[in-house]
């Protein structure tokens, strides 16, 4: 006869794996928001953006306009190609380096903001440590592969 543990033990499992996919999506769709969302704001206003990053923002080694580009191409690319789960843990790894920037290069940022750039490191840093999960792009493509090829 088996303990209850032992009996309780795939359920548990099924249990936190799917808890982790949970998690794992919602962070997704968290970080998404927030760096797609910034990169419409720049080009809805591009004169603007490229005042900020002229007048504003101090990023090293690159002008004020590739900087520009570069940072709205990284907030809407990454944070698209995360939202799906395609190169999952690239796109985390690209916002996490752009977080690092953005948080850096702002001389005026308040206190509450550094802590908001903290968070979402964070999130970005368990994306990157477990990747997008079993929802994710990545992992239907390699299943669909596998299962097309008889991989193990």
């Amino acid at each position: 006869m088996s303990s209850p543990i032992v009996r309780l033990a795939p359920f548990a499992k099924g249990f936190f794996a799917i808890l982790q996919d949970l998690i794992g999506i919602a962070l997704r769709i968290w970080m998404t928001r927030v760096f797609f969302l910034s990169g419409l704001v720049k080009l809805r206003s591009w004169d603007t953006t490229i005042s900020l990053f002229e007048n504003e923002y101090d990023v090293p080694l690159l002008s004020p306009e590739i900087a520009a580009y570069l940072a709205t191409a990284a907030e809407l690319g990454f944070s698209a190609l995360l939202l799906v789960g395609f190169g999952g843990r690239f796109a985390a790894f690209g916002l996490f380096i752009l977080n690092i920037v953005a948080a850096t290069s702002y001389p005026d940022i308040s206190e509450a903001g550094v802590k908001e750039h903290y968070y979402w490191g964070a999130m970005l840093a368990i994306l990157i440590a477990y990747g997008p999960g079993r929802a994710a792009l990545d992992t239907l493509i390699l299943r669909a592969c596998k299962a097309r090829y008889g991989l193990k």
